[in-house]
């Protein structure tokens, strides 16, 4: 970051190389579990058909309490998956948990263009993508995802679209068989296949992966993300309902100042009651110390 104020907590400085200065983290790859594991966020319908693709890919490498390979899922087996809408013209990522099925993509689209869930909305996230933007899963060849969409999809202006390409980039790219996406208007190629390094200026200096809104989180909390910050300094902080500071903490990402890295940090809080709290993220400024660029998500704490 710039000069460090003086934390409470010293964060966990991460080891690993510096990540791609472009795209960070892939973020966490899908994954099944048991069917009374609960989304953070609940299923919002949503009329906009996706179609199946040729050949979809099946979520991997994770998996806990999941049919053998090739085998069809349970009816009680579930899949959280990664879906990146928007808060104030940057992308924003969140999860799902659902159903598991081996079309992932075609689920990613349907969740995609479903929205935002009620408490998401509440801390400002919003869907770049037009209430009907027609996302269909053409095939998946060569690492490479077609997406067919609806003329609204390409209507707004070149800044609108761009963010909606974004959004489904990020979300597909989540998938280990998919690095790039085609996509396609009126069964026209609209430009070459795009990956997430064509986007990285709509990432906010300083993303959180985890945890999402309305995540119940228990004492530690482990944070992570990805980062674009002077001097790759990540400040995170707990807060309670009532605004107060539990618990601080900072991390070192991957890469900083220019690059893009990963982060992870762990913090332990004291709360008697559980209840509504905040995790923020954020840079300080060496101007002033004040916090910069600040992340907020809501979340439930337990008692500890």
């Amino acid at each position: 970051m710039r000069t460090l104020i003086a934390l409470a907590a010293a964060g966990a400085l991460l080891t690993a190389g510096c990540a791609n200065p472009g795209s960070g983290t892939l973020g966490p790859a899908p994954t099944l579990g048991p069917a009374d594991q609960r989304s953070a966020a609940p299923a919002t319908p949503t009329s906009t058909p996706v179609m199946p693709s040729e050949r979809d890919t099946p979520a991997e490498p994770r998996r806990t309490g999941a049919p053998p390979a090739g085998a069809t899922p349970r009816r009680s087996d579930t899949i959280t998956i990664q879906l990146w809408f928007t808060r104030a013209d940057r992308l924003a990522p969140t999860r799902r948990t659902r159903p598991a099925t081996l079309a992932t993509s075609r689920l990613a689209l349907t969740e995609l263009a479903a929205g935002p869930s009620a408490a998401e909305g509440r801390a400002g996230l919003e869907n770049g993508l037009p209430a009907e933007p027609g996302l269909a899963i053409g095939g998946i060849s060569d690492r490479v995802a077609t997406v067919e969409a609806a003329p609204e999809f390409y209507a707004g202006g070149s800044t609108a679209v761009r963010l909606r390409q974004a959004q489904v980039v990020y979300t597909l790219t989540q998938f280990p068989t998919v690095a790039r996406v085609r996509f396609l208007a009126g069964g026209d190629p609209t430009s070459a296949p795009v990956g997430r390094n064509q986007f990285t200026d709509l990432l906010p200096p300083v993303v959180v992966l985890d945890p999402v809104i309305g995540q119940h989180v228990t004492s530690p909390i482990t944070v992570t993300g990805t980062a674009d910050v002077f001097e790759a300094t990540v400040n995170v902080r707990v807060l309670d309902g009532a605004g107060r500071q539990l618990a601080t903490a900072f991390t070192t990402a991957t890469c900083g100042s220019g690059c893009r890295g990963d982060y992870r940090v762990t913090l332990s809080y004291r709360s008697a009651n559980a209840g509504a709290g905040t995790l923020e993220a954020y840079q300080v400024s060496p101007q002033d110390g004040s916090r910069r660029d600040v992340v907020s998500v809501p979340i439930r704490l337990a008692a500890s």
